[in-house]
């Protein structure tokens, strides 16, 4: 068989399996990376992610493997599929190692680092010394559906738009179509920001709220969501896109949604650590919500529901409580 790109994948969850799957099907070379020993080698004998993607195949040509030195050497691309929370230790380990200067770097995570409140790509490219080397993809793009070829439209993001064009071409088949853009920051901040109003979605299906209200969560979370963007250097039309209101949408509906489910459990009255516990996968709009706060205070920028996101997961608040207040603000147009 003809290979294209020699592709490795930092993060075998979800997401890091269904892109190795399609990857492998447009004919790349795929090295899937596992951290934990045990896993690696459940999925080598299973060829099956059975926490994450469960009757899904992985093909014989994708290579698991959870060494670090068999999964950078000699690569083309690298993307990184991990939770916002455990990239800065994988870093570590990579930052130890040598990476060509010529490897494209590709975020997919959908998060925001809590230490420092930059964006995903900014973390790796300071990491890794990368120069401004790293791309990101974003959209509405569920693991579940993607892995069973489910027709998928994403975006890519670089600055380097030779580098976008890249990807593009490497993702893009007759089930998956990717679109491109030099907005990273746009782009970026539409994938973790949207994750705080899926929550809020969640809650309102929690409490058995009405069509009405939930129409109006998402609408005027997305003006939000672009007050904040835009005030970081994002381009207002990018969350008109993919990456904004395409991706918000199949956040705050979908039943494989993580965030809105989170939401929904806190609505009914679950608690938010008990929920965190267990859980096996990560819900990033927990840790974006609380960052989403602190960002709105330094960039002086009105987010009434993420505020009352943020007191209703970390501050005991009611939700209804919470819808109230907000009902209650002052009047202004729109």
């Amino acid at each position: 068989m003809q290979y294209g790109k020699k592709i490795s994948i930092i993060g075998a969850g979800g997401w890091g399996t269904a892109l190795a799957i399609l990857l492998a099907e447009n004919k790349n070379n795929v090295i899937l990376y596992e951290y934990f020993k045990d896993y690696t080698d459940l999925l080598n004998k299973k060829r099956e992610n059975l926490k994450f993607l469960p009757g899904v195949k992985i093909p014989k040509e994708v290579k698991i493997t959870n060494s670090l030195d068999e999964t950078l050497d000699n690569i083309d691309i690298l993307i990184f599929a991990v939770p916002s929370k455990y990239l800065r230790n994988i870093l570590k380990d990579i930052s130890k190692t040598h990476i060509s200067k010529n490897v494209i770097v590709l975020s997919v995570i959908k998060g925001i680092d809590y230490d420092t409140l930059n964006r995903i790509s900014v973390v790796i490219d300071k990491e890794l010394n990368l120069k401004g080397r790293v791309a990101v993809l974003s959209g509405p793009s569920h693991a579940e559906e993607v892995s069973r070829k489910v027709p998928t439209a994403v975006v890519i993001a670089s600055t380097n738009k030779s580098i976008a064009n890249i990807l593009q071409k490497i993702f893009s088949n007759y089930y998956f179509r990717a679109y491109t853009s030099q907005d990273v920051i746009g782009v970026e901040l539409g994938g973790a920001l949207k994750n705080v109003i899926a929550l809020a979605k969640g809650i309102l299906d929690g409490i058995g709220a009405g069509d009405n209200t939930k129409a109006a969560l998402i609408t005027r979370g997305l003006v939000e969501m672009k007050r904040l963007a835009v005030k970081m250097g994002a381009m207002s039309e990018t969350l008109n896109g993919l990456a904004g209101i395409g991706d918000l949408i199949v956040t705050c509906m979908s039943k494989y949604s993580r965030n809105r489910m989170v939401g929904e459990k806190i609505g009914k009255g679950e608690k938010l650590e008990d929920i965190s516990k267990s859980m096996e996968m990560v819900a990033e709009g927990i840790t974006t919500t609380s960052a989403c706060y602190k960002m709105s205070k330094i960039y002086k920028v009105e987010m009434p529901i993420t505020n009352e996101v943020y007191n209703v997961l970390f501050r005991g608040k009611k939700p209804r409580e919470a819808i109230n207040d907000l009902m209650k603000r002052g009047l202004k147009s729109e």
